[in-house]
């Protein structure tokens, strides 16, 4: 596994348990963001109570197996020791939580979703429940912090910043070229699912289009195409799994762009980006592309910080943002990125976060 000097001086084995388990898609994004917090987690200290971690597809044995695997951890954990748990951990959360409040424990919640804001039930205070039995909770950032703020939560807020993304294979190197030959290059990764990303096919209607889109994911349909393939904008490179694509993704910028229109992030999944960090973010900056990202969005503030991309309001802004870009610009943004990309690689923002957590819990 690739390893910084930052990495190594963020590694003071720090003690506490964690529990794996189960993931289904080795696709998904969210089961890679979860996988890669037990990854850190367990470098810098945390020591894992439960099964060895899995990629069992069929729901009804991962089930079975995460059961078994939660009690067989609970039944070992320490009392008054510390136990980071993931959330959402949908059938048992209740379970660890119990156990875990029993035996005296100091709980550490990595908030990967909240629900209500992905407008997936309309009831907050139930979700906060879940949650909120903790000693500490660390959330993406300050847009999502303001938010349980605002509903009154009052244990210590620890906000990551951005999601790391683990890799055993290093740095991908394919994007290191500064020149720019022709139109830039924009890569979208994600599933190309209804409501999602719906948007993708409306590009080629934009005024202007002096952009090329590669993209990469589940679900791309040839068939919603809005002009013929040859003179589309669009190109589709396949779908991979979360720790082969960084290997890949081949562009100039990375889009973080949800929803149904291209006038904004509309629809439940771009207003979500107003709270959320999307862990395609991660995926672009790792493969050394700087970001483009609606405005309005909640990362959009880490992007800017760093200065490693842009903000637009309107993706028929895109073009003219694109055109107006110095090369000199660009090369600032490359150089910001691989700064960053060192960190997320060796999973320094979480371990900052849990560092924190620990004196605050």
């Amino acid at each position: 596994m690739y390893v910084s000097w930052h990495f190594l001086k963020l590694c003071t084995h720090m003690v506490g348990y964690f529990i794996s388990r189960n993931y289904k898609s080795l696709f998904n994004a969210a089961g890679k963001a979860k996988t890669d917090c037990e990854t850190i987690l367990n470098n810098i200290g945390f020591k894992n109570l439960g099964f060895k971690q899995s990629s069992i597809p069929n729901s009804a044995i991962g089930t079975v197996k995460n059961f078994l695997g939660i009690t067989y951890a609970l039944l070992r954990l320490p009392y008054k020791s510390t136990l980071c748990t993931q959330y959402p951990l949908n059938k048992f959360r209740g379970y660890v939580l119990f156990i875990a409040q029993l035996k005296k424990c100091k709980i550490i919640t990595i908030v990967h979703d909240v629900r209500f804001l992905k407008g997936r039930t309309g009831n907050a205070n139930k979700e906060l429940q879940k949650i909120t039995p903790s000693s500490a909770i660390i959330v993406h950032n300050n847009a999502m912090k303001n938010w349980f703020l605002e509903q009154g939560v009052t244990i210590p807020i620890i906000v990551l910043g951005i999601f790391d993304y683990i890799l055993d294979k290093g740095l991908p190197s394919q994007n290191n070229n500064f020149k720019k030959e022709g139109n830039y290059e924009i890569v979208y990764a994600g599933g190309f699912g209804e409501g999602k990303n719906s948007y993708i096919y409306d590009l080629d209607l934009l005024s202007q289009k002096d952009f090329k889109m590669n993209l990469y994911g589940i679900g791309f349909d040839y068939q919603k195409l809005k002009t013929e393939k040859e003179n589309s904008v669009l190109s589709y490179k396949g779908a991979f799994t979360s720790d082969v694509v960084a290997y890949e993704i081949k562009g100039s910028f990375g889009l973080v762009w949800d929803g149904v229109s291209t006038e904004q992030c509309s629809g439940q999944y771009g207003q979500y980006l107003k709270y959320n960090n999307p862990h395609k973010t991660s995926l672009y900056i790792l493969c050394g592309l700087p970001v483009i990202v609606w405005d309005k969005a909640a990362i959009s503030t880490f992007i800017k910080e760093n200065n490693i991309g842009f903000t637009i309001s309107n993706l028929d802004q895109l073009s003219d943002k694109l055109n107006n870009l110095s090369i000199d610009d660009y090369k600032t943004m490359k150089n910001n990125i691989d700064k960053v990309r060192t960190k997320i690689i060796s999973g320094g923002y979480l371990s900052d976060a849990i560092n924190q957590a620990l004196k605050k819990a």
